[in-house]
């Protein structure tokens, strides 16, 4: 099975969701402190809706999203000078 691997551009790096591993549970987009992420509209291999960046440039890297996540399905990397 292809993954499918969504990145977009924060301010100080990427923010990547691995939207056929998530199982949909929300907790990543319900704790967010920068209200980064959505529910998107379509639904993954799984037949779940996977998180979406709506507000990515709002993303600071804190990583809490990977904390939180109890599939390993979302992540952020964070680079030196901020220009990925």
């Amino acid at each position: 099975m292809v993954t499918t691997t969504k990145r977009w551009k924060t301010k100080r790096g990427y923010l990547y969701v691995q939207e056929d591993e998530c199982k949909g549970c929300g907790f990543c987009i319900e704790f967010c402190p920068k209200h980064v992420l959505e529910r998107s509209d379509a639904f993954n291999a799984k037949g779940y809706y996977a998180p979406r960046a709506i507000e990515p440039e709002a993303c600071v890297n804190c990583k809490f999203c990977e904390l939180i996540c109890p599939d390993f399905a979302i992540w952020t990397q964070e680079t030196e000078d901020g220009d990925g």
